[in-house]
């Protein structure tokens, strides 16, 4: 664990970062070190420089290194009182999920609606599941992540050694993710790629929106038909690169928006899809495959819910 320097009551502290958290992303690390503080906070935090390393500012994206000395301001963090308990139901369900687990991860057909982590009014996350579910596991750390409309595959490390491996495959793009997804229209046949650069910047209201430009970050999404309906397409989505929102945008870029998408969506195929039993978005992380902490390969398929299953076999029916 990180220790820390100074800890005086709702004061500012200073954490020296020991080799075990080194590589962590700095987001990350205040998110589970602010424990119980909204996420937007965090990086509200982040982006005025109330909390910095090493006496300077940095972004969201730095990643600790030994030695590191990370000041926290004043802000208040769940207490040791206040402990998030997880419905039971829901507990079980995470359970169920449970795809594959060795001593080094977890991997698990993560449900839609469910964040990744607790915090910004969300009360609870799969995280704060697997924590309760493996109180032995001391090390529990998301290796990526998922939006809370996405279900399917996603990672989490058990111990830190295996959090460093799986973030650098990450980053490194050693790991082939596979989305499937409904879009709009009729798809063409074959490989469609899409390299459409992605910059995320904030709209009125403050959230977080993702534009295709050419200022924006190269990005790499290939479609490919998996099955047609009458006015929509089962599309197979692989991401060569791993940005925010990146297959809703790319899909929307091509005049195929992602079913079930309110954000860059298209209303009358949502309101449509909608009468049909949609009630979520349809994006799901199908299938992930890399080669595990001791050099094994690892290829996890996430079965759909039912109520994308649902929606296929109706329009399938029409």
């Amino acid at each position: 664990m990180p220790s820390d320097a100074s800890k005086p009551a709702g004061g500012v502290r200073h954490i020296a970062i020991d080799p075990a958290f080194a590589e962590q992303r700095i987001d990350n690390f205040l998110l589970r070190e602010l424990k119980g503080v909204p996420r937007s906070l965090v990086y509200r935090l982040l982006r005025k420089g109330q909390v910095r390393v090493n006496g300077g500012r940095i972004k969201a994206e730095y990643r600790l290194k030994a030695g590191d000395s990370v000041r926290l301001p004043p802000v208040r963090v769940a207490g040791a009182g206040e402990p998030v308990e997880p419905p039971q139901n829901m507990v079980e369900r995470v359970e169920r999920a449970i795809l594959f687990e060795d001593p080094d991860l977890i991997i698990v057909n993560k449900p839609s609606g469910l964040a990744v982590h607790g915090g910004s009014g969300v009360p609870y996350g799969l995280v704060d599941i697997l924590r309760r579910l493996r109180p032995r596991a001391k090390g529990l750390e998301l290796a990526h992540r998922l939006d809370r409309g996405t279900s399917g595959c996603i990672v989490v490390a058990k111990k830190r050694s295996s959090l460093r491996y799986l973030h650098g495959l990450f980053r490194d793009g050693h790991v082939e993710k596979h989305y499937l997804t409904l879009l709009g229209g009729q798809l063409p046949k074959g490989a469609v790629p899409v390299e459409a650069a992605l910059r995320r910047v904030r709209d009125g209201s403050g959230e977080h929106r993702v534009l295709a430009g050419a200022q924006g970050k190269p990005s790499r999404t290939v479609f490919r038909t998996v099955r047609r309906f009458r006015g929509f397409t089962l599309a197979e989505a692989a991401l060569e690169t791993g940005r925010m929102h990146q297959i809703r945008v790319h899909a929307a870029s091509l005049g195929h928006p992602v079913a079930g998408d309110e954000k860059y969506g298209d209303e009358g195929i949502n309101e449509r899809l909608r009468a049909l039993g949609l009630k979520r978005i349809f994006l799901h992380a199908s299938r992930l495959s890399f080669t595990g902490p001791q050099g094994q390969s690892l290829a996890v398929e996430a079965p759909l819910d039912d109520m994308l299953q649902g929606l296929l076999d109706r329009l399938e029916a029409l």
